[in-house]
């Protein structure tokens, strides 16, 4: 059996591996799972002004599906005919494209031409066409300030923009991370004895400009702690929003650019913070580093 759940899916949260996993049920043993999902997001075209940061780039939520348990993922080209489509259209089109027996969505699915399309619009297509629908409740995540809410990419947006990097690992299950270059930077950290990598990041959401204690995955495979700032450096006057990564415990030449580092958010610090002089500013950064010592035990690098 071939079964099908549609969406967006950015950040593949708590919500979206619940879909992925009732997929897997419906297939059944030997079947197969496909996600399907587009690029660019519709309000990108639709409302530019709207569309919301992402929170993967697409290689990532690619990825990120897969590990999930997609055994497949289609990612459909969003353009004008295709936001043009009925619900009815799309859905046939859909059928006569990917095959297949079984869709899994949550209760609040929209789909076609101005999100005209919902759920009870599914179940009658799916009698007509020969498809089985299934419904999955939203997952309700409980947070850290013991609040409960459902997973939503919506939500972990604002619980980045706010550094709540705890309650975002809450709801992907996962700590968040991202991969990127080592670019080369103003090179203020290696004066101050601090030397830092910094990692292009994209065109994604980033966490609230901070301090963070997390971890730091090298290309051979090795971890290593890694006190990460997210900002624009006010000390130095304003400047672009940048990540800055220093790797505890890692020897490794400051003039090497262009490998690929992936770093992991675990634990919010303090907040961005102007300083009048440079030993001042060395003092806090050693401070940052004694916490990430202490916030990341040594079994987070297994």
């Amino acid at each position: 059996m071939r079964c099908v759940t549609i969406g967006n899916f950015d950040g593949v949260h708590l919500g979206h591996q619940a879909l992925l996993a009732r997929a897997r049920a419906v297939a059944g043993p030997g079947g197969t799972v496909v996600a399907v999902t587009f690029e660019p997001h519709p309000m990108r075209l639709l409302r530019p002004e709207l569309a919301p940061q992402n929170v993967q780039l697409p290689v990532e939520r690619l990825q990120a599906l897969r590990d999930a348990g997609a055994d497949e993922v289609r990612v459909l080209e969003v353009k004008p005919s295709l936001l043009g489509m009925s619900a009815e259209d799309f859905i046939e089109w859909l059928k006569r494209d990917v095959g297949f027996d079984g869709v899994v969505e949550g209760p609040d699915f929209h789909f076609g031409k101005g999100r005209g399309g919902d759920i009870d619009l599914l179940r009658t297509m799916g009698a007509k066409l020969g498809f089985r629908v299934e419904v999955v409740e939203p997952v309700q995540v409980q947070l850290g300030d013991a609040g409960v809410a459902p997973a939503s990419s919506s939500l972990l947006r604002w619980l980045l923009a706010q550094g709540r990097v705890e309650d975002v690992a809450r709801v992907l299950g996962r700590a968040y991370a991202f991969s990127g270059t080592v670019i080369r930077g103003d090179q203020r950290g290696r004066d101050l004895g601090w030397p830092t990598c910094n990692v292009e990041h994209g065109d994604r959401i980033l966490p609230a400009d901070g301090v963070y204690a997390g971890v730091a995955m090298l290309p051979d495979g090795g971890r290593r702690r890694a006190a990460i700032s997210v900002g624009t450096k006010p000390t130095f006057g304003e400047a672009e929003r940048t990540v800055e990564a220093f790797l505890l415990d890692h020897q490794a030449p400051l003039d090497q650019y262009g490998w690929t580092l992936t770093i992991r958010f675990d634990r919010w610090l303090r907040e961005q913070a102007r300083f009048d002089a440079m030993p001042a500013l060395a003092a806090q950064m050693h401070r940052d580093v004694v916490r990430t010592r202490e916030e990341i035990p040594m079994e987070a690098l297994a």
